[in-house]
């Protein structure tokens, strides 16, 4: 019905020549942009709903006092399930780090937040399907646990800026009396969301839906074949300097993997966006030392490149 409502809106009502370049990017456009959004509306309702049941204050109790690895596997549960970009997630980690959870276990929340939340997961569902979603899913997961575990290891605390997290934490935990209070909680939170990245989806869904249109195959398949078994780490290379919300890049990746990217160098490509930046590097340093930087960087980095090898060599069982 959805698709037939695009086309509709393409051959009738904008009058486009039907199998034509713009045809063919319209219609991915209006297409997914409906499908996606409306799925990211109902589905972060629902979750802000369920949060309602978790404070922020039972999280950090769940996290202090664990030992490592499953302190790890905890906290980058818990940013799994939190909607934060590489950016917004940074307060969340500070006030873990005031709570005097250890550092290995404050970093598995820090990578895993944006690489892996309810939008990501919605918009992937819709591109790529439940088997390629879930395996991410559970390696953006895993790369948070090993992250942190690494970080924990290397005794880094030294290179924190101790005025950040030696402030004194008040807490002031909102109580809901009634269903409406937790429904009106999800539904405002899913607006809020919705509002704030809506842009950034119609941007991503807009550049795929040119690369779907225009792009030769050809060209896509040649870049690959001129980077060879190096197209991995280029691809996390490329994305880790940029700044854009995930749900702006799995439009994009999906169409690079449709166009000839293999799955691994596309997700890699998303992961290295989404889990790293340099405005994220620039608002950390306020809160640590450059040398505990660049080895977050490093690992996280060096974790991607893994991941998409990974993800190449099982493409050919999730496809």
């Amino acid at each position: 019905m959805l698709e037939e409502f695009a086309s509709w809106i393409i051959l009738s009502l904008l009058k486009v020549e039907e199998g034509t370049k713009l045809a063919l990017a319209l219609e991915f456009f209006i297409y997914d942009s409906i499908k996606i959004l409306f799925l990211l509306f109902v589905m972060i309702a629902i979750v802000g709903y369920l949060r309602t049941y978790i404070s922020e204050q039972k999280i950090k109790q769940m996290l202090s006092g664990k030992r490592q690895g499953i302190g790890n596997l905890t906290a980058a549960v818990m940013g799994a399930i939190t909607p934060f970009c590489s950016c917004s997630s940074i307060p969340v980690f500070l006030s873990f780090m005031k709570a005097k959870i250890p550092i290995g276990i404050s970093f598995s929340f820090l990578v895993t937040s944006p690489l892996v939340n309810e939008y990501v997961a919605i918009i992937m569902l819709g591109f790529f399907g439940w088997k390629i979603t879930a395996l991410y899913i559970m390696s953006g997961i895993l790369i948070g646990v090993f992250s942190g575990i690494v970080i924990g290891k290397l005794n880094l605390e030294k290179h924190i800026v101790q005025d950040m997290i030696d402030t004194d934490i008040k807490n002031s935990e909102k109580i809901y009396h009634t269903q409406n209070e937790r429904i009106k909680t999800g539904l405002t939170e899913a607006t809020a969301i919705t509002k704030s990245i809506w842009i950034w989806v119609l941007v991503g869904i807009g550049i795929g839906a040119l690369l779907h249109g225009y792009i030769p195959q050809e060209a896509i398949i040649g870049l690959i074949e001129k980077g060879g078994i190096f197209t991995v780490p280029l691809a996390t290379l490329i994305g880790v300097p940029l700044y854009a919300n995930c749900a702006a890049v799995v439009p994009i990746a999906l169409v690079l993997f449709e166009k000839g990217f293999p799955l691994g160098t596309a997700l890699a490509f998303m992961m290295g966006t989404a889990a790293l930046s340099i405005p994220e590097a620039i608002i950390l340093r306020r809160a640590m030392k450059l040398p505990l930087i660049a080895v977050f960087f490093a690992i996280v980095t060096i974790s991607i490149i893994l991941t998409g090898y990974i993800f190449n060599l099982l493409a050919t069982t999730l496809i």
